[in-house]
């Protein structure tokens, strides 16, 4: 899509959030309030209010500032499949 749109001078930024505590967890284990918590135990999450903080940024630059892509990750999280879960 940047390609495509770059010619209208249309700006686009692939956003990647990371662990995201949302309704999500609910949907992937079908409504198993237990497990959909579980996900998130031991650590903190990011909020849907930190990735629209992050979006009213992007969209609050300049016309000649274009962010590509923007990884957002809570501290704990080192990938999509690494997180530091603390025990209690």
């Amino acid at each position: 899509m940047r390609i495509d749109l770059l010619k209208y001078e249309i700006k686009v930024t692939q956003v990647c959030p990371g662990a995201v505590e949302s309704e999500f967890s609910m949907v992937r284990f079908k409504g198993d309030t237990e497990k959909a918590k579980n996900v998130y135990k031991g650590f903190k999450p990011l909020l849907p209010e930190d990735i629209s903080h992050i979006i009213g940024f992007i969209v609050d630059l300049p016309k000649h500032v274009n962010i590509n892509d923007i990884l957002i990750l809570p501290t704990h999280q080192a990938s999509a499949g690494i997180i530091n879960k603390k025990e209690k």
